[in-house]
C-alpha cells in the first residue's frame, strides 16, 4: 500500500501541485511487470504522491502483484471498463493532478518533470503526450499503428482540442467539475478520452500536447483486433462525437491537410476501378497518382527514416485502408445523424 503522507519533493517546485498516477488493469499481469517500475522509481524518488492501480475485475492475480510492486491497488466494483475504472482511482486521489497510465504503457524516467511543465502554464489544466518512436513488437501492424500515432502527434500544434488518457493528466479540480470520464456515453472503452477533452475545453481549460512527454506501448496488434478497435471503438464513436457536438477541429489526424489525403486514397481507387474497366485512360490514374504520392511524402519519409524503404512502401499504402475506413466510418456516421436522425444530443 502506497504511504500517502507528504513527503519532500512530492509537491512541484515550480507548480505547487502533487501528482497522482492512475492506472486502470484488466487481466494484465503482462504488462504491468514492465509498465509499474518506472511508476513506482517516480514514487520513491518522490518526483509523485502515489501510484493507484484500480482493477478492473481481474481474474488473474493482476492485483496481487500490483500490490507486492508497491502500488495502492483498489478494486473498481465491477466490470466497468477503463473510463469508469479512472473515475474510481479520481475518487481515492490525493493529489492535485490525475496522470492517467494504461497498463500496457511504459513512461520515460524524466516524464513526471516533463508533464509538470505544462501545468506552469497559465490556464492549462490537462496535458499529455505521445508513444515514442521505439515499440517493441516488432510485427508490421504494431509498428506501422505506433509509428503513425508518433508521427500525428508530432505534427500537431502544442494547443490541443482534444486529451489522450493513455499517458496523460488533468488537473483533479478541473476533472471533478465536468464530472469525469462519462461512462453511461462510452459503456465500452472507446473515445472517452477525447470527449472529456472536448468538456475541458468548453470549460474554457486548455489542454497542452507536450511532444518530450513520451512513452513505450507494449500493445501488439493484429489485424482483426486493429480494424475492429479503429473503426467500431474510434472512427464511428469519434464521428458521432463530432457530428453531433464539436464539429471538425483541425486537429492531430482530422486537419484539413488529412481530409485532403483521405479524399485523395477514394479518388485514386474509383479511378483506378474505371481505367481497370476501360471508362477512363490510364493517364487519369497515374496523374492521380502523382499527387496521391506528393500529398503522402512526409508520412513515406518519415517510414523511411525510422525502418527503411520497404516498411515505408508498405506502411504508406497500408495507411491509404485506414483514409479509407475512417471515411467511410464518417460517411456512415453522417446519414445516421442527418438523415436517419439516430444519435442526436
Amino acid at each position: 500500500m502506497a504511504d500517502r503522507t507528504q513527503k519532500p519533493g512530492m509537491q512541484h517546485e515550480t507548480t505547487g501541485l502533487r501528482v497522482s498516477v492512475i492506472v486502470p488493469v484488466y487481466n494484465a499481469m503482462a504488462y504491468i511487470a514492465r509498465s509499474l517500475p518506472p511508476l513506482i522509481e517516480l514514487l520513491r524518488n518522490n518526483e509523485i504522491l502515489e501510484v493507484i492501480v484500480v482493477d478492473d475485475s481481474s481474474t488473474d492475480e493482476t492485483s496481487q502483484v500490483a500490490a507486492q510492486m508497491g502500488a495502492q491497488v483498489i478494486p473498481s466494483g465491477g466490470r466497468l471498463g477503463p473510463g469508469g475504472a479512472r473515475n474510481c482511482g479520481a475518487n481515492v486521489a490525493g493529489g492535485d493532478v490525475l496522470w492517467f497510465v494504461d497498463a500496457d504503457v511504459v513512461v520515460e524516467k524524466d516524464a513526471a518533470h516533463t508533464l509538470m511543465t505544462g501545468f506552469s502554464e497559465p490556464g492549462v489544466v490537462a496535458v499529455f503526450g505521445s508513444y515514442d518512436d521505439r515499440p517493441p513488437a516488432q510485427n508490421f501492424l504494431s509498428q506501422y499503428k505506433n509509428l503513425v500515432h508518433h508521427y500525428y502527434h508530432h505534427r500537431t500544434r502544442r494547443e490541443a482540442s482534444t486529451f489522450w488518457s493513455g499517458c496523460g493528466a488533468v488537473q483533479k479540480e478541473a476533472f471533478i467539475q465536468v464530472g469525469g470520464f462519462n461512462i453511461e456515453l462510452f459503456k465500452q472503452p472507446s473515445v472517452e478520452d477525447i470527449e472529456l477533452g472536448y468538456r475541458l475545453r468548453d470549460a474554457g481549460g486548455r489542454i497542452l500536447l507536450l511532444p518530450d512527454l513520451r512513452a513505450t506501448h507494449l500493445k501488439e496488434w493484429r489485424l482483426l483486433n486493429l480494424l475492429h478497435t479503429e473503426i467500431f471503438c474510434r472512427a464511428i464513436p469519434w464521428a458521432r462525437l463530432m457530428l453531433t457536438r464539436t464539429g471538425l477541429h483541425n486537429d492531430l489526424n482530422v486537419t484539413y491537410e488529412e481530409r485532403v489525403r483521405a479524399g485523395l486514397a477514394g479518388l485514386l481507387v474509383i479511378v483506378l476501378v474505371c481505367a481497370l474497366l476501360g471508362h477512363v485512360p490510364w493517364w487519369i490514374p497515374f496523374g492521380v497518382g502523382v499527387v496521391f504520392s506528393v500529398a503522402n511524402r512526409q508520412l513515406f519519409a518519415f517510414f523511411y527514416r525510422r525502418k527503411g524503404f520497404l516498411f515505408a512502401l508498405r506502411a504508406t499504402l497500408f495507411h491509404q485502408l485506414y483514409y479509407l475506413y475512417s471515411s467511410a466510418a464518417f460517411a456512415w456516421s453522417w446519414i445516421e445523424i442527418r438523415i436517419l436522425r439516430l444519435h442526436r444530443r
